[in-house]
């Protein structure tokens, strides 16, 4: 069979608990974003456009719509007869049955699908990341170091430093030091969790981690510090372009409020980069005469006939007249009737905020409504505050 110069794998099982009522139905990688994508839109982007034809997508926490969004693949022309786009859930064989156990783990739960292509590289992917990256020229500079590893880096502000694995390099960018959410983190170079491995050197690590029983199984606790304590040649990758990690409501919030920035800090119009998605088949927008829209992006299928200020619409959301939405982020098929005031918020897909409803505040935390939720007529949801139909029956009931 063919060889492939390099296969990425893209782990895109998490939870997400720190999304809230957003996950309570999907995977993270599943959550839209900016309008008219979702985040694994990005990452699947970045390998055609980096002409990285083969990519494993390894799930677990409700897969459904994940599973269905990619489908064949064809949407980032990725249905291919030898390689493309596979979906990979954990799975039983004759001597176990078990989730994946960590990020390391899930590759090695894989490693019949990795040999099948006997690729000399494997590109290790996060799915909850916003940004644009050609994956070629990271292989180039592993390739031109003789690198074991390399990982992509950036510098992140020091006070969220403890929240990322960190790391510390020489001048040649050679990793010396690496430490995964450190409580008194020595530098800001933060991991993006875009790591390239050579196939035979991840074979063998991940292997050992595997027959470690006191390992957590997870590329940064174990397998990057075993290959450092082992002098391996590990090399960071400095990226200075966007890249956004929306693992939290006020990060995916604030990622969005990017793109109506002027000029926007995170541009999807670039031609020469294109990110590809499944979008429905939906009639153009309409916007009324009386209607007032201001510095949003506005989606096919969406009826405006009240107010719009500095938000992100998706398909099919339906604005009546005096309703009013600022700074916030309406998922698909949602409906903000006459009277309804939104603000700072993010709502999820198919939910009606009737009349006279108080969404979220001028100020403070982002308010979040959970997918499928009716308000009822005069419901008020405080900043910070997440309400789906389970919240509302609890408070109807109290």
């Amino acid at each position: 069979m063919k060889k492939k110069k390099c296969i990425a794998m893209l782990l895109a099982g998490g939870q997400g608990s720190r999304l809230g009522l957003l996950t309570k139905v999907m995977a993270k990688p599943a959550v839209p974003f900016g309008g008219k994508y979702r985040i694994i839109d990005f990452p699947l982007s970045n390998c055609t456009n980096s002409n990285i034809d083969t990519v494993g997508v390894l799930t677990q926490y409700r897969p459904l719509e994940l599973n269905s969004y990619i489908g064949s693949g064809q949407t980032w022309d990725l249905d291919l007869s030898y390689g493309g786009v596979y979906v990979l859930p954990p799975y039983a064989t004759a001597d176990s049955s078990e989730w994946y156990k960590g990020t390391a783990n899930a590759i090695f739960q894989n490693f019949g699908f990795i040999e099948q292509f006997n690729p000399e590289y494997v590109l290790v992917l996060s799915g909850d990341h916003i940004y644009k990256m050609d994956y070629n020229r990271m292989l180039q500079a592993h390739i031109d170091k003789k690198a074991d590893v390399t990982i992509a880096v950036r510098p992140v502000p020091w006070e969220v430093a403890p929240s990322f694995g960190i790391m510390s390099v020489d001048e040649n960018d050679a990793i010396i030091e690496f430490e995964e959410k450190p409580k008194n983190p020595k530098s800001n170079l933060a991991s993006m969790g875009v790591y390239i491995f050579t196939w035979s050197v991840m074979k063998k690590y991940l292997t050992d981690d595997n027959a470690d029983p006191n390992s957590k199984n997870d590329f940064g606790k174990n397998i990057i510090p075993n290959l450092l304590r082992d002098n391996k040649p590990l090399y960071a990758y400095a990226f200075t372009d966007y890249w956004k990690d929306v693992g939290t409501i006020a990060s995916l919030w604030e990622a969005n409020m990017d793109l109506l920035k002027t000029p926007p800090e995170f541009d999807l119009t670039d031609p020469r980069w294109k990110i590809y998605s499944r979008t429905p088949v939906m009639p153009p927008h309409f916007i009324a005469d009386d209607a007032v829209v201001t510095n949003s992006m506005v989606t096919e299928g969406c009826e405006i006939d009240g107010t719009v200020k500095d938000s992100v619409l998706f398909a099919g959301v339906q604005v009546e007249e005096g309703a009013v939405i600022e700074d916030s982020v309406i998922m698909p098929g949602t409906r903000v009737c006459s009277g309804a005031v939104v603000r700072r918020a993010i709502v999820s897909e198919d939910c009606v905020i009737s009349s006279g409803c108080q969404v979220g505040e001028a100020e403070g935390d982002i308010a979040l409504i959970g997918q499928d939720t009716t308000l009822p007529e005069g419901f008020v949801v405080k900043a910070g505050e997440q309400v789906d139909t389970d919240e509302i029956s609890r408070r109807e009931g109290a």
